[in-house]
């Protein structure tokens, strides 16, 4: 039986918004995700989502996000070590569909201009396969990733790790390996990265595309 794919978009403001438009007057949602595991376009499966507004290089740290997601199978002993999410916890919780629709309603509502994400391209991902399962595809979800920036502003650092950037840049560390932790951590990161691009000359929304274009970003269209 033939199934239509429905298409699914963020929506964003990132290609409303003029490229002359100073980075302080931008809104942007830092996001984290947690799954059973990383073979996320296949067997893993999405269990929180954790987001938080960046207005103005402040963190607005009272307007989280935050939802478990129930991932409609058992979640090992070693996530739940790793992460302190137990089956109990998503039993209850929306599945992923609802999950990603409530979360695209946050964004929606907070007239985001983009995401951002460390290490995104995997976040991104996961979101994808989880409407996937569904039968729909998300299209234009348009981000910039932490590491991209870092690259552009400190080229000469070769790490990935969310905690040893944060702490690289002196900026707060919150809980590990959960989504909202890791969203606050890395939302304090990029507020940091943002202040060290405006220093270095660039306050413009179109300035801060081209510094964190990467392919990774076009696959996303």
């Amino acid at each position: 039986m033939f199934f239509q794919r429905k298409n699914i978009s963020c929506s964003l403001k990132y290609d409303t918004v003029p490229l002359s438009t100073p980075i302080d007057e931008l809104c942007f949602i830092v996001f984290d995700t947690e799954t059973t595991g990383f073979q996320v376009a296949a067997t893993d499966r999405l269990i929180e989502i954790g987001a938080v507004p960046v207005n103005g290089h402040h963190v607005i740290e009272s307007d989280r996000f935050q939802t478990y997601v129930n991932p409609e199978r058992q979640i090992s002993r070693e996530i739940i070590e790793l992460t302190s999410i137990t089956n109990e916890q998503v039993a209850e919780a929306p599945k992923a569909a609802d999950a990603i629709s409530s979360f695209f309603d946050y964004v929606e509502s907070r007239e985001a201009v983009c995401l951002v994400g460390h290490y995104v391209s995997f976040d991104t991902l996961v979101l994808k396969s989880e409407l996937k399962r569904e039968k729909r595809s998300l299209k234009k979800l348009f981000t910039i990733d932490t590491l991209d920036l870092i690259g552009f502003i400190a080229p000469s650092y070769d790490m990935r790790d969310l905690e040893r950037y944060a702490m690289a840049f002196g900026t707060r560390i919150y809980d590990r390996h959960r989504a909202i932790g890791d969203a606050l951590t890395t939302a304090y990161l990029f507020t940091e990265l943002l202040q060290q691009f405006k220093a270095r000359g660039f306050t413009t929304w179109g300035e801060l595309i081209k510094a964190t274009d990467s392919q990774s970003r076009a696959l996303q269209f």
